[in-house]
């Protein structure tokens, strides 16, 4: 037979000559130019067997040619491999052109990037770094130089680099030229075939689209959704500023349109005895301001801007209504980047916090709001709002597992100032330009089964007239558990002087105490 072609999948063709198949799991036998295009298939002939794609093996006497990765081709002369994972075995002039082929036989070549499979024979000549030539076929002047074991990268071998060929055999010089002229009429059917398919698949496609080429969408011009990030932003920012001193800067937020700002103390307090502060704007402009009264104990200040007038002033929310996993805004200047908005949720509520310049110790424990809402350095000061806009607490510290750090960064875990214990000091410090702090007039440490041990009460103190005596430990503070001393510091000072609190102690007693307070020192 002759001439059989199939192009389906799961074809088997027998003929002497010829056969052509183009689909997958097809078989050909025939005794010259059998052509295949499909994955999984298998040739036998006595010459010419050409394949071009994966998993293919052919077996002939001469001119066997393959292109594809994963194929094996066995033959006395000439064998030809242009892909990767192939093996040539002959007894004279194998080309491989792909990464980590192996040869075998006098004069194999192979260009990839593995060294050759133990048992390559190196031939004679200089071997040159070039760049990458592919599967090109050898020269009548000899077979390529090999890359044997030990070589320490690809060896490609540029033209004329080659050395002396051995000894030609009677005969090989015809058997070359046919094997020449078989594979450039094996390549004039193949490539006959694939340009037939490339026509039929043009013909079948579409037309071209090019995202390049379509009309962008139009501007949004509607407003944000209510309670979106989007729409508390723009409503935020325009209240929130940065506070720049010598050496760093932080942010707070307009309380006022006349320019008072409110943010922590430890942003301020190198500047606090007459140093240069600058307040700047979302919109760009920069005004010098000054201290007029801050707190170290509750790190709050507050700053005027001078010369300024009609500024957008934020609007202050309720702390005490936020339910642990609501959502937050933060906004201020982190790293000097002015104006950065991050989102988060309320984590924790009442956490004691030591914060400002004074950590360490119980003069600057506050009564914390926890969020995982991004806040680094230069935040501090900056308002944490709620999904209305809402100011809920100013940012004031964040957790560093690693103290040592210089600057410590976001890890999830920040704290807030609660507003409704801020408003009040802020309001003193604005009024007056000092602040009263909420004290029951104890000295406590940590009791060894939890709460906070009474080591010292002041006389004529709010704890003295309530019968609290030392040695007491106090385990509620209202409906507020206390299991530690830093707890009970920042439940009182989450409170105002004069308010009414029932304690209850350790043995069981209930008294009723009405705080007191006392002017804070400013040094």
């Amino acid at each position: 037979m002759a001439g059989a072609a199939q192009g389906g999948s799961g074809q088997t063709t027998f003929g002497s000559a010829g056969g052509v198949q183009g689909d997958a799991g097809q078989t050909l036998f025939g005794s010259a130019g059998g052509v295949q295009g499909g994955t999984g298939q298998t040739t036998s002939g006595p010459v010419g067997g050409v394949q071009g794609d994966a998993d293919r093996a052919a077996f002939g006497s001469a001119g066997v040619v393959q292109g594809d990765p994963g194929r094996t081709a066995f033959d006395s002369t000439g064998a030809a491999q242009g892909g990767t994972g192939q093996t040539g075995t002959g007894s004279f002039g194998a080309v491989q052109g792909g990464a980590g082929l192996p040869g075998a036989g006098a004069g194999a070549w192979q260009g990839g990037f593995h060294p050759g499979h133990p048992g390559s024979q190196t031939h004679p000549g200089s071997q040159t770094h070039a760049a990458d030539h592919g599967a090109s076929s050898p020269t009548p002047s000899g077979a390529m130089p090999p890359f044997g074991p030990g070589s320490p990268g690809p060896y490609y071998a540029p033209p004329g680099s080659l050395g002396p060929a051995p000894a030609p055999r009677r005969g090989r010089g015809k058997v070359v030229a046919g094997i020449a002229a078989l594979v450039l009429a094996v390549g004039g059917v193949a490539g006959g075939v694939g340009g037939y398919v490339g026509y039929e698949a043009a013909d079948r496609s579409g037309p071209v689209v090019n995202a390049l080429n379509q009309v962008p969408p139009a501007q949004q011009t509607g407003s944000s959704p209510d309670g979106s990030i989007e729409q508390v932003a723009a409503r935020v920012l325009p209240t929130v500023v940065q506070v720049q001193v010598q050496g760093g800067a932080g942010s707070g937020f307009v309380l006022s349109s006349d320019g008072l700002v409110l943010t922590n103390n430890h942003v301020v307090e190198s500047a606090a005895n007459g140093g240069a502060i600058q307040v700047q704007l979302q919109d760009g402009r920069a005004f010098d301001a000054r201290v007029v009264g801050r707190d170290p104990t509750s790190d709050l200040a507050v700053v005027k801007a001078e010369d300024v007038s009609d500024l957008p002033t934020a609007e202050l929310g309720n702390s005490g209504d936020l339910r642990i996993g609501q959502q937050v805004v933060a906004v201020g200047s982190p790293f000097d980047l002015n104006g950065t908005v991050t989102s988060g949720i309320v984590s924790s509520l009442n956490r004691p916090v030591s914060a400002g310049s004074e950590r360490g110790g119980q003069a600057t424990v506050l009564n914390a709001i926890q969020t995982d809402a991004a806040i680094n350095p230069g935040n501090s000061g900056g308002p944490l709002v709620d999904m209305r806009g809402r100011v809920v607490g100013i940012n004031s510290a964040i957790y560093s597992p690693n103290t040592g750090q210089s600057q410590a960064g976001s890890v999830g875990i920040g704290f807030a100032i609660p507003i409704d214990q801020a408003r009040r000091t802020a309001k003193e410090l604005a009024e007056t330009g000092k602040a009263t702090q909420t004290v029951l007039g104890v000295q406590v440490t940590d009791a060894p089964r939890g709460g906070a041990q009474v080591s010292e009460v002041t006389s004529g103190s709010a704890a003295a007239s309530a019968g609290i005596r030392d040695g007491d430990v106090i385990t509620r503070f209202g409906d507020r558990p206390i299991d530690s001393s830093d707890a009970l510091v920042a439940a009182v000072r989450s409170r105002a002087p004069g308010d009414k609190v029932q304690l209850t102690t350790g043995d069981g007693r209930t008294v009723e105490v009405t705080l007191g307070g006392q002017p804070v020192e400013v040094r």
